[in-house]
């Protein structure tokens, strides 16, 4: 009997186990063997897995404990980095553990898709991703798992943290994650109305992080206008500590706005954690359908994406999914984390632009 081998890699993200089960799923349709990679790579050196699907009276059939754990967050199977993998001996253990393998699936971020696209090149056996990042900062994919689930956090949070800012007259600044793209800062500050957003590729120095908070809840709580919260996002990725960053605005301020309160608050994993929303579980579910059917037909060194990123995607049986190869993703990747990317380059654009509405 075939057997697909599956494993979840680096930071965790809501969804990871809904794209495992639809893996199972639909191998165990085809008639193929699911086996889950304990602990990422790791695992997969160490030879540690669990099967994923078992005999049922029609064939195989997922195991209870998948198809239940498709709706919660974090993974079943356990995520981790791996610095032994990065050695060409420690892929060289993985291979072998993969020696009978109809093919691996690899669910994760830059660093698993990089680990992907690696043994791809060491091995003939077919290799698929399936972007999952929080950050939604993965080349030739529209979303990545967990963004939606990570966004809904962030807004419900800000919320909340409105309600209060709102009863005492507060300004709060809120740091979400994000080290090395802002794009959770961006998209929940329009969604959260926020006064003000900070992020790593506006590539300000302290200063100007400094003057561009106090200046907008000085505008927010001027008398004339006569709002009852100020509401910033930064993200972590913005090179000030959350706390440092309030003290210095409340030494700016205190001469023309005394007895201003400002307030830091870190949500950090809080982000990551939670059930998967709709459409993390409904993009979770297509990736997989698509990796399975890509790797039964032998495709390797590839990963699946979320609607049509660029023009070379490869179509799938899907017509929101393509694939394309992993050596594209990691480029993509990289401009997008640089700067180069027209897309990091449109949404620095858009935010610049909306710098001026955010505090109306």
């Amino acid at each position: 009997m075939k057997t697909i081998f599956i494993l979840t890699s680096g930071g965790d993200a809501p969804g990871m186990n809904a794209a495992v089960r639809a893996v199972a799923k639909v191998a165990a349709a085809a008639g193929v063997r699911t086996v889950g990679v304990l602990d990422g790579y790791d695992g997969l050196m160490d030879g540690k897995w669990k099967d994923l699907t078992q005999p049922g009276e029609s064939g195989l059939a997922v195991i209870p404990e998948l198809d239940s754990a498709g709706s919660l967050g974090g993974t079943l199977i356990g995520s981790a980095r791996s610095a032994r993998f990065r050695t060409v001996e420690g892929r060289r253990e993985a291979i072998a553990r993969l020696h009978d393998a109809a093919g691996l699936i690899v669910v994760g971020g830059d660093g698993s898709l990089t680990g992907a696209h690696l043994l791809s090149k060491e091995c003939e056996l077919p290799i698929l991703g399936i972007p999952a990042s929080i950050d939604n900062d993965i080349g030739c994919t529209a979303t990545a798992i967990g963004v939606d689930t990570a966004l809904n956090t962030i807004v419900e949070s800000c919320d909340r943290i409105c309600d209060t800012a709102i009863s005492h007259r507060r300004a709060f600044v809120v740091e979400v994650m994000g080290r090395h793209s802002g794009y959770l800062a961006m998209a929940s500050a329009i969604a959260a109305g926020a006064d003000a957003v900070l992020f790593r590729e506006q590539a300000g120095s302290e200063e100007d992080i400094v003057s561009t908070v106090s200046k907008a809840i000085r505008a927010a709580f001027d008398s004339e206008v006569g709002k009852r919260r100020v509401l910033i996002l930064k993200a972590e990725g913005v090179d000030i500590p959350c706390t440092r960053l309030v003290r210095r605005v409340e030494e700016t301020l205190s001469p023309v706005l005394p007895g201003v309160e400002i307030r830091a608050t870190v949500l950090g994993h809080l982000v990551r954690g939670g059930r998967p929303s709709f459409q993390d579980r409904m993009v979770a579910a297509r990736l997989g359908r698509a990796a399975v059917a890509a790797l039964l037909r032998g495709e390797r060194d590839q990963m699946v994406g979320w609607q049509k990123a660029t023009q070379s995607g490869l179509p799938t049986e899907d017509p929101s999914v393509y694939r394309y190869p992993l050596a594209q993703v990691l480029a993509e990747t990289k401009a997008l984390l640089d700067g180069t990317s027209p897309v990091t380059k449109w949404r620095v654009k858009m935010m610049s632009e909306m710098s001026g509405v955010l505090g109306l």
